[in-house]
């Protein structure tokens, strides 16, 4: 099991079966991943993607690391999976990858999103195939802007879905 551990965050790169979990039996995934699962879990645009990722795993054994990864917040109570952040597959030829995240709406606004870009900004860094990290947002979601602003993501102008822009960070 991957971990990459944040000031308050514990990362959790997915696998096949962390994904079986989640599709399959919340009370599992609480238990691998030694944290409570909120009812609301999964975040929405998390939800129509979780039998891809599952399939990817089965393919790709592989591409742990370069999937989902689960963001447990770990400075209260008790450890909470609040969201989710990963890439979209391994580097490409010039050694790119893409990186997507949501956060639960319970945690909104307490910058965990910025802390898990972070922690994976820094996870990437360290694999010798990496060179940047790419994003592609919604034209009108200035949290998720500010997000990649905040990890040092620099415009990169419109991005390849309709409505978004494109941020890029290098190494």
């Amino acid at each position: 099991m991957i971990i990459q551990a944040t000031y308050r965050l514990r990362l959790v790169a997915g696998t096949k079966t962390l994904a079986a979990a989640e599709i399959e039996d919340k009370a599992k995934l609480s238990k691998l991943l030694g944290a409570l699962v909120p009812e609301t879990w999964p975040p929405d645009n998390v939800r129509d993607v979780l039998g891809h990722f599952y399939a990817l795993y089965e393919e790709h054994p592989e591409w742990e690391g370069w999937l989902a990864w689960y963001a447990v917040r770990i400075d209260k109570d008790y450890p909470i999976l609040c969201g989710s952040v990963g890439f979209k597959g391994p580097p490409d030829k010039r050694g790119m990858v893409e990186i997507g995240y949501s956060v639960l709406p319970e945690f909104e606004g307490q910058g965990l999103a910025t802390e898990m870009v972070a922690g994976m900004v820094q996870w990437a860094k360290q694999q010798p195939q990496v060179r940047q990290i790419e994003a592609e947002t919604n034209i009108d979601n200035k949290a998720s802007m500010r997000v990649l602003e905040k990890n040092i993501f620099i415009c990169a102008g419109a991005g390849l879905e309709p409505n978004t822009i494109r941020f890029l960070r290098r190494f």
